[in-house]
């Protein structure tokens, strides 16, 4: 006899998908990358069953398509995540995630003394990878942070 499932979150007909997050991602992805700010209905799904995670979160964004640019970004808190661009209830683009080498206007500066604070311009910071280490550099102090340092002082 086939095993029944039922889907956990409604499909959308147009929008993005993001899938894969590990689990307690979720929300932050939400705030750091100002999804709230479309005003679209917006479908969160937090610690689902994952063969691969174990648990997962996961974001469908109804009538905003996010960019390569903006999915690569992601890979900063969710490496192994997958955008799905969604039309008429298909998957039509998959993002492959990669490091950005660049991050502007997500995170603040947690380096107090940084002009960035001051000064009406956008945050900027470099990416690099060392020995499994994801690390930001500041376009503007030129200090370096881990992604958990700059994330926790959003």
């Amino acid at each position: 006899m086939p095993e029944k499932k039922q889907l956990q979150v409604e499909a959308i007909c147009n929008g993005s998908v993001i899938d894969h997050i590990p689990a307690g991602q979720g929300i932050k992805i939400l705030k750091l990358f100002h999804l709230l700010d479309t005003r679209q209905r917006i479908t969160v799904g937090l610690n689902l069953p994952s063969a691969a995670l174990g648990a997962k979160d996961l974001i469908k964004v109804e009538n905003t398509q996010l960019t390569a640019d903006q999915a690569n970004q992601l890979a900063l808190f969710a490496p192994q995540a997958t955008v799905n661009i969604i039309t008429d209830f298909k998957v039509v683009t998959k993002h492959q995630l990669q490091l950005p080498e660049v991050v502007v206007g997500v995170f603040a500066c947690p380096n107090s003394n940084c002009i960035s604070h001051r000064e009406p311009v956008r945050s900027r910071f470099s990416v690099r990878s060392a020995q499994g280490e994801v690390r930001l550099k500041c376009h503007f102090c030129e200090k370096s942070f881990t992604q958990e340092i700059v994330s926790d002082a959003f």
